[in-house]
C-alpha cells in the first residue's frame, strides 16, 4: 500500500496510527501541503478532492480518513480497534466523532487559511479560534473519561481504540494552537499511555521524512 500524506497533517496522523496498530506496512508518499502540493494536477488525478490523506491499496485509491479507518477495521480485523459491544462501539465512535466532525474541520488548514484571507484573522485571533472548538471538544471528552468507572489506561478499555486514534493526534496540533492540554488530566494520562506504544511514536508527525 502506499499512503499520500503531509507529516503535520491531523486526519494522515490518524491514518498512520491505524495502519500501524494493524501491523500494516506502506510506502510514505509525501505531499506537502504549505507548498500547496496538494492543489497540483498531478495529485488531483489521485484524489480529485486534493486533500490527504489519500491510500493507495494497489487495487483502488480511498480518501477520507474515517472511512479508511473503518476499511482497516473491516478487512484487518485483528487486533480490533472497535469494542465487541453494540453500546461500546457507540461510545467508542462518539468520542472519535467529537475531534473528527466538531473539533479538527473547523480548525483545519483550509478554514484557518480562509481566516486569515477573507477575515484578516491574526495568528492571536486563530489560536483564540481553535482554542475554542478544542475546549469544548476536550470538556467534553474529559467528562466521559471520567464517567466511565471501567475505563483502562485509554480512552477506552485496557486497549486503543479507534477513539485514541483520533484524539492523540489532536492532543498534538493543540499544542500548535497554544492549548494547555494539561487542563484535562484524563485526557493527558491518555496520551501518555498511548505514547507508550511503538505505532503511535512512530506516527508522530516530527519522525516522518517529510518533517520540517
Amino acid at each position: 500500500m502506499k499512503m499520500h500524506n503531509f507529516w503535520r497533517s491531523g486526519t494522515s496522523h490518524r491514518t498512520r496510527i491505524a495502519l500501524n496498530l494493524k501491523g500494516l506496512s506502506f510506502e510514505y508518499i509525501a505531499v506537502h501541503l504549505g507548498k500547496g502540493a496538494h492543489l497540483s494536477e498531478a495529485f488531483k488525478a489521485v484524489n480529485p478532492q486534493q486533500l490527504v490523506p489519500a491510500l493507495d491499496t494497489g487495487k483502488q485509491v480511498m480518501i477520507q480518513s474515517p472511512a479508511i479507518i473503518e476499511w482497516l477495521e473491516e478487512c484487518y480485523p485483528e487486533p480490533a480497534l472497535l469494542p465487541e459491544d453494540p453500546i461500546a462501539r457507540q461510545q467508542v465512535r462518539a468520542m472519535a466523532a467529537i475531534v473528527g466532525c466538531d473539533i479538527h474541520p473547523v480548525n483545519n488548514r483550509r478554514i484557518l487559511e480562509t481566516l486569515r484571507r477573507d477575515f484578516g484573522a491574526d495568528e492571536e485571533a486563530i489560536n483564540r479560534w481553535c482554542g475554542r472548538w478544542i475546549a469544548d471538544g476536550f470538556d467534553t471528552l474529559e467528562a466521559m473519561l471520567a464517567a466511565d468507572p471501567h475505563r483502562g489506561d485509554f480512552c477506552f478499555g485496557g486497549r486503543p481504540t479507534i477513539a485514541d486514534i483520533y484524539l492523540i493526534p489532536q492532543v498534538e496540533s493543540s499544542r500548535r494552537f497554544k492549548v494547555d492540554v494539561s487542563r484535562w488530566p484524563r485526557i493527558s494520562a491518555v496520551e501518555a499511555a498511548c505514547l507508550e506504544l511503538e505505532a503511535f511514536r512512530l506516527a508522530a508527525p516530527g519522525v516522518q521524512p517529510d518533517a520540517a
